[in-house]
Protein backbone atom coordinates (compact mmCIF):
# COMPACT_ATOMS: atom_id res chain seq x y z
CA UNK A 1 0.00 0.00 0.00
CA UNK A 2 1.62 3.16 -1.23
CA UNK A 3 1.19 6.08 1.29
CA UNK A 4 1.30 9.69 0.03
CA UNK A 5 2.13 12.92 2.25
CA UNK A 6 0.45 16.09 0.77
CA UNK A 7 1.08 19.32 3.13
CA UNK A 8 0.53 17.29 6.08
CA UNK A 9 -2.19 14.91 5.22
CA UNK A 10 -1.64 11.29 4.58
CA UNK A 11 -3.50 9.80 1.67
CA UNK A 12 -3.64 5.87 0.75
CA UNK A 13 -2.35 5.21 -2.79
CA UNK A 14 -4.63 2.27 -3.02
CA UNK A 15 -7.99 4.04 -2.77
CA UNK A 16 -10.41 5.68 -4.36
CA UNK A 17 -10.73 9.43 -3.83
CA UNK A 18 -14.10 11.44 -4.23
CA UNK A 19 -13.06 15.23 -3.63
CA UNK A 20 -16.70 16.29 -4.42
CA UNK A 21 -17.55 14.39 -1.00
CA UNK A 22 -14.32 14.61 0.37
CA UNK A 23 -14.28 10.75 1.23
CA UNK A 24 -12.10 7.84 -0.17
CA UNK A 25 -13.24 4.31 -0.99
CA UNK A 26 -12.03 0.93 -1.10
CA UNK A 27 -13.67 -1.45 -3.56
CA UNK A 28 -13.87 -5.30 -3.52
CA UNK A 29 -15.64 -7.28 -5.82
CA UNK A 30 -17.98 -4.37 -6.39
CA UNK A 31 -18.57 -3.25 -2.94
CA UNK A 32 -17.38 0.46 -2.04
CA UNK A 33 -16.34 0.52 1.74
CA UNK A 34 -16.50 4.57 2.66
CA UNK A 35 -14.91 6.89 4.99
CA UNK A 36 -14.34 10.31 5.42
CA UNK A 37 -10.66 11.29 4.17
CA UNK A 38 -8.71 13.88 6.27
CA UNK A 39 -9.41 16.52 4.54
CA UNK A 40 -13.26 16.08 4.89
CA UNK A 41 -12.77 15.59 8.59
CA UNK A 42 -11.06 18.63 8.53
CA UNK A 43 -12.89 21.00 7.15
CA UNK A 44 -16.60 19.28 8.77
CA UNK A 45 -14.87 19.97 12.31
CA UNK A 46 -15.38 17.84 15.27
CA UNK A 47 -18.69 15.80 14.85
CA UNK A 48 -21.71 16.01 17.05
CA UNK A 49 -23.73 13.83 15.21
CA UNK A 50 -23.89 11.09 12.11
CA UNK A 51 -27.08 9.36 10.83
CA UNK A 52 -26.37 7.23 7.35
CA UNK A 53 -28.92 5.60 5.26
CA UNK A 54 -29.90 2.41 6.42
CA UNK A 55 -29.06 -0.95 4.71
CA UNK A 56 -30.86 -1.25 1.63
CA UNK A 57 -31.50 1.75 0.94
CA UNK A 58 -30.50 3.07 -3.16
CA UNK A 59 -28.25 5.98 -2.75
CA UNK A 60 -27.06 7.78 -6.26
CA UNK A 61 -23.86 9.69 -6.32
CA UNK A 62 -23.55 13.12 -5.41
CA UNK A 63 -27.12 12.73 -3.48
CA UNK A 64 -27.63 12.51 0.40
CA UNK A 65 -26.42 9.07 2.15
CA UNK A 66 -27.37 10.40 5.60
CA UNK A 67 -26.71 13.76 6.94
CA UNK A 68 -23.96 14.78 9.51
CA UNK A 69 -23.90 17.65 12.30
CA UNK A 70 -20.51 18.94 13.27
CA UNK A 71 -18.59 22.17 14.42
CA UNK A 72 -18.08 23.90 10.94
CA UNK A 73 -20.64 21.91 8.85
CA UNK A 74 -24.55 20.65 8.91
CA UNK A 75 -25.70 19.19 5.65
CA UNK A 76 -25.59 15.86 3.81
CA UNK A 77 -23.13 12.93 3.99
CA UNK A 78 -22.87 12.89 0.11
CA UNK A 79 -22.76 9.42 -1.42
CA UNK A 80 -19.07 9.10 -3.76
CA UNK A 81 -20.57 6.10 -5.78
CA UNK A 82 -24.09 4.91 -6.82
CA UNK A 83 -25.56 1.44 -5.36
CA UNK A 84 -27.58 -0.35 -2.28
CA UNK A 85 -26.47 0.13 1.13
CA UNK A 86 -25.22 -3.13 2.38
CA UNK A 87 -23.92 -1.85 5.44
CA UNK A 88 -23.57 1.04 8.07
CA UNK A 89 -20.36 0.87 10.84
CA UNK A 90 -21.95 1.23 13.59
CA UNK A 91 -19.21 1.16 15.40
CA UNK A 92 -17.99 4.33 14.12
CA UNK A 93 -21.49 5.84 13.89
CA UNK A 94 -21.57 5.60 18.04
CA UNK A 95 -17.83 6.18 18.39
CA UNK A 96 -17.44 9.33 16.34
CA UNK A 97 -14.12 10.26 17.91
CA UNK A 98 -12.95 7.08 16.20
CA UNK A 99 -13.22 7.97 12.86
CA UNK A 100 -10.61 10.61 13.92
CA UNK A 101 -8.37 8.50 15.38
CA UNK A 102 -8.18 5.85 12.50
CA UNK A 103 -9.93 8.26 9.18
CA UNK A 104 -8.78 4.88 7.02
CA UNK A 105 -9.78 2.44 9.29
CA UNK A 106 -13.14 3.79 10.14
CA UNK A 107 -15.46 3.19 7.06
CA UNK A 108 -19.14 4.50 7.59
CA UNK A 109 -20.69 3.09 4.62
CA UNK A 110 -20.61 -0.34 2.76
CA UNK A 111 -22.21 0.34 -0.91
CA UNK A 112 -22.90 -2.15 -3.29
CA UNK A 113 -22.13 -0.58 -6.30
CA UNK A 114 -24.71 -0.62 -9.57
CA UNK A 115 -22.44 1.71 -11.56
CA UNK A 116 -18.51 0.74 -11.57
CA UNK A 117 -17.68 3.01 -14.63
CA UNK A 118 -18.28 5.31 -11.64
CA UNK A 119 -15.01 5.03 -10.73
CA UNK A 120 -13.48 6.28 -13.16
CA UNK A 121 -14.87 9.84 -12.43
CA UNK A 122 -12.90 9.10 -9.21
CA UNK A 123 -8.94 9.96 -8.40
CA UNK A 124 -6.35 7.33 -7.20
CA UNK A 125 -2.55 6.38 -7.57
CA UNK A 126 -0.37 8.91 -9.29
CA UNK A 127 -2.89 11.72 -9.82
CA UNK A 128 -3.74 11.77 -5.82
CA UNK A 129 -0.72 14.36 -5.58
CA UNK A 130 -1.85 17.19 -8.09
CA UNK A 131 -5.33 16.66 -7.19
CA UNK A 132 -5.21 16.91 -3.70
CA UNK A 133 -2.99 19.88 -3.48
CA UNK A 134 -5.51 21.66 -5.96
CA UNK A 135 -8.68 20.29 -3.57
CA UNK A 136 -6.67 22.07 -0.54
CA UNK A 137 -5.75 25.72 -2.51
CA UNK A 138 -9.46 25.89 -3.63
CA UNK A 139 -10.07 25.37 0.47
CA UNK A 140 -7.98 28.09 1.29
CA UNK A 141 -8.99 30.03 -1.47
CA UNK A 142 -12.44 30.12 0.40
CA UNK A 143 -11.35 30.77 3.30
CA UNK A 144 -12.17 27.33 4.76
CA UNK A 145 -8.53 26.20 5.59
CA UNK A 146 -5.77 28.22 7.21
CA UNK A 147 -3.18 29.31 4.83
Amino acid sequence: MKRLNVEGYELRGDLYYDARADMWLSVEDGLAKVGYDPLGLEINGTLAALVLAEPGRQVARGQAAGSLEAEKFVGPVTAPVSGVVEAVNEEAVANLSKIYADPYGSWLLAIRMSDPSELDELVTGDALNESFAQRLQAYRAQGVLAR
